[in-house]
């Protein structure tokens, strides 16, 4: 999942969304810069990835991706579901997405002290060309895909997968929708536990 999903996924508690949101850009040895919630949200962020590489139908997903982009499908695979969130977002969340995302935007600059480089690298491309808001939209998916392909080492073709997403389209919202429901249960579940 993406950013979008790892947000909405952590509940209310802003420390959670923080640590989910950084989940990707922090090691077990930073953890004791954070506090205690935090690494609730960073563990939380750990366990939403390992629970979706490992899921049957996040795989169907990959393997349409797989022959083309290799072991990028993942990365694209989890834009592609941020996509379906932002898109149906009403059928998940009570506020409005323009809202929401303003709120994150808000609640994210918030925390500047506390975030790691890479995050306050990103961080203003994301605020400035509205990412989670324009996830639901074919033109914001390829922005973010020609940008992550601009920052990738090797040619991932990414910037070309929003032609997968446009022919597929039904196949994979079917598939999001499957996975999600059950990522939501498991992140009640872990937010119970933990």
């Amino acid at each position: 999942m993406n950013f979008l999903a790892h947000l909405y996924l952590s509940g209310e508690l802003d420390e959670v969304k923080i640590g989910n949101f950084i989940g990707d850009f922090v090691k077990a040895s930073d953890m004791e810069n954070y506090t205690e919630t935090i690494n609730k949200g960073i563990k939380m962020h750990w366990a939403i990835d390992e629970f979706t590489d490992h899921h049957s139908v996040v795989q169907k997903s990959k393997d349409r991706l797989r022959p083309k982009y290799g072991h990028y499908a993942g990365v694209i695979v989890d834009i592609y579901y941020d996509h379906y969130l932002a898109r149906n977002w009403r059928n998940y969340h009570d506020r409005d997405l323009r809202v929401y995302v303003d709120q994150q935007y808000k609640m994210l600059e918030s925390y500047i002290s506390i975030l790691p480089k890479k995050v306050l690298y990103m961080l203003p491309f994301m605020i400035k060309h509205d990412w989670l808001y324009n996830y639901q939209y074919f033109e914001g998916i390829e922005r973010v895909m020609h940008g992550m392909a601009n920052r990738s080492k090797f040619n991932s073709k990414m910037e070309q997968s929003v032609a997968e997403l446009k022919k597929h389209h039904k196949a994979f919202e079917v598939e999001f929708e499957l996975f999600f429901s059950e990522l939501i249960n498991f992140c009640h579940d872990f937010l119970k536990k933990n």
